[in-house]
């Protein structure tokens, strides 16, 4: 389910990296022999991202060992942490084809990550092919594979951005081509607020996305909970201080607060197993094992 089938990308591993810098003269040197052909200029090779630590916990290509590092402690906090992320994916399949079966045809994925198979684009458009689709990340890995992937595709695009950054998300030329602000507009914030601190005010910045959205327009939204199995949870809370991405826990009702300003569906905000199942897989005897939350609203 989850190489992606772009290029053949090998990372160096410790032992090929201390021979490499045996070798060479000089950090930059070193940092260059180090750096896989696929990887941009730029990239951070020494603190894990959480986009590239996603695509290792789903067994994508494209990480570095800093970010395996990071991922095998985490393994052991929260041993299920794999299996929670391709739950969180499985949710996000239902989010989008919850909109599509609105008669909603263009999406906006932000935080969309490093590309594997079930893509927005891809589901939406096995639905419609008329559908389309504007993919943001700030990941310099993730833009770079997304446009490999998306190449020539005249309907998905991808902005390089970050999730504060309203207007340059909303008035980016490519979202500004590709959407129609007079038509609803599916917004996808999956496993992305609980990478934003209290202190940037999360509640306001999904505010202002809502305030630009027409009538008609949802909200798919996924965030890590420390609720239950907090030992746990904290544990990988730590693990990620480091990163370039650290993890802010919330509650159900810190939660359903974040996305208030839409008028939430059936079932309201639950366990991401618990949102809407629709395969046995997607089924957990323990939802709560899961850590996240999910949740899809609407712009009255």
């Amino acid at each position: 389910m989850i190489n992606v089938p772009v290029a053949v990308a090998t990372s160096l591993d410790d032992a090929e990296m201390i021979s490499v810098a045996g070798r060479t003269n000089g950090w930059r040197s070193r940092e260059m022999q180090q750096r896989p052909d696929w990887a941009p200029e730029g990239v951070d090779l020494d603190k894990p991202s959480a986009a590239r630590c996603y695509d290792f916990y789903l067994g994508g290509a494209y990480n570095f060992e800093v970010d395996r590092e990071l991922g095998r402690k985490v393994m052991e906090v929260v041993p299920n942490v794999q299996e929670i992320a391709i739950n969180n994916r499985a949710f996000l399949r239902r989010a989008v084809r919850y909109c599509l079966d609105q008669g909603i045809r263009q999406f906006l994925d932000i935080g969309s990550g490093i590309p594997t198979v079930g893509n927005v684009h891809e589901i939406a458009q096995a639905a419609d092919p008329e559908s389309r689709v504007v993919y943001v990340d700030n990941e310099p890995v993730a833009v770079a594979h997304s446009r490999a992937i998306l190449g020539d595709t005249e309907r998905a695009t991808i902005v390089q951005a970050d999730l504060l950054d309203v207007e340059g998300v909303l008035d980016a030329p490519e979202t500004q081509r590709m959407l129609d602000f007079t038509q609803p507009i599916a917004v996808m914030m999956v496993a992305l607020v609980h990478f934003v601190p209290d202190s940037s005010n999360p509640r306001e910045v999904i505010r202002r996305y809502y305030e630009r959205l027409p009538a008609g327009s949802h909200l798919g939204f996924s965030h890590v909970t420390g609720d239950h199995y907090m030992e746990g949870v904290q544990g990988l809370v730590k693990l990620y201080e480091d990163s370039i991405n650290p993890v802010t826990l919330r509650t159900r009702d810190e939660v359903a607060e974040l996305v208030g300003d839409f008028e939430l569906v059936e079932p309201g905000v639950v366990y991401v197993p618990d949102w809407r199942p629709d395969t046995e897989e997607d089924v957990w005897e323990k939802p709560e094992r899961s850590i996240v939350y999910g949740a899809v609203g609407r712009k009255v």
